[in-house]
């Protein structure tokens, strides 16, 4: 076992049971960061092994990202899951019915945004249909400047929130977040009654794992930092190998899949 400052982190991972919610983020965790957003690599066999742990766990796996829903699908078409985007402000739900959140005044952030990339070409804007991200992995001297120009910008305008990642600043809708998206799935079909799952890689996170725990559930850590997750996962291998073990058990225990159509 290993011990943080905030609590106990175990080395075995939970059992991804028939009876569980699987709720999983993507960059750093299905996927390895890559230098740009739109540069990841997709593992050949990621898309069939989700399709495959939807099916065992009767739909109830959904993906919970800092990205845009339009990406999600595109990196994994032609599968569509059920997913949480844009940290919660946007989510589309088993049945596919997309729901938002009230869009936030982003005219001063976008402003400030802007200004900051005409006299720091290192840094990179990503506008979403809801928030906003504002990276600085190429120039990480400048994160002092920017989180100081975007709190300044967020102070003056109505109904947003920033939340620091890895080497980006995000803006998003008020009130919204990974741990509000998760808590919504598990009100629904197919998700509803069962035990959740978490994992995640980034201090973006956090509040999914703070969700899953309350609700008696199980939240999983990829790579270092401090967390409040009670599990740890060394790597995106580490947990893919995770995923593709629970598959192997699940094919053990019953060589029939159930009748769970996958998601197009």
């Amino acid at each position: 076992m290993q011990t943080t400052q905030k609590n106990l982190v175990v080395d075995t991972l939970p059992s991804i049971t028939e009876h569980c919610a699987l709720f999983l983020d993507f960059d750093g965790t299905l996927v390895e960061l890559a230098a740009q957003p739109e540069a990841v690599v997709i593992p050949p066999s990621l898309p069939g092994t989700l399709a495959s742990l939807y099916v065992y766990l009767g739909g109830a796996l959904a993906l919970v990202s800092g990205r845009r829903l339009l990406d999600l699908d595109a990196f994994l078409a032609p599968l569509q899951l059920p997913s949480a985007v844009e940290h919660g402000a946007q989510r589309r739900n088993a049945e596919g019915l997309l729901i938002s959140a009230p869009s936030a005044d982003m005219r001063y952030v976008l402003r400030a945004a802007q200004d900051l990339l005409d006299s720091h070409p290192g840094l990179k804007l990503e506008k979403k249909n809801l928030a906003l991200s504002l990276h600085y992995r190429h120039a990480p001297e400048l994160e002092a400047l920017c989180l100081s120009v975007m709190r300044a910008a967020v102070a003056r305008s109505n109904g947003l929130e920033l939340i620091q990642g890895k080497y980006v600043i995000d803006l998003k809708p008020s009130g919204v977040s990974k741990g509000t998206a998760i808590a919504a799935f598990m009100t629904e079909t197919p998700f509803a009654g069962r035990t959740p799952i978490f994992a995640g890689d980034d201090v973006t996170d956090e509040s999914g794992f703070s969700q899953v725990q309350r609700m008696g559930g199980h939240a999983v850590k990829v790579g270092a930092g401090q967390t409040i997750a009670r599990h740890r996962c060394v790597d995106v291998q580490q947990l893919s190998t995770w995923l593709e073990s629970a598959l192997t058990e699940a094919v053990r225990a019953s060589p029939q899949p159930g009748p769970r159509k996958l998601p197009a």
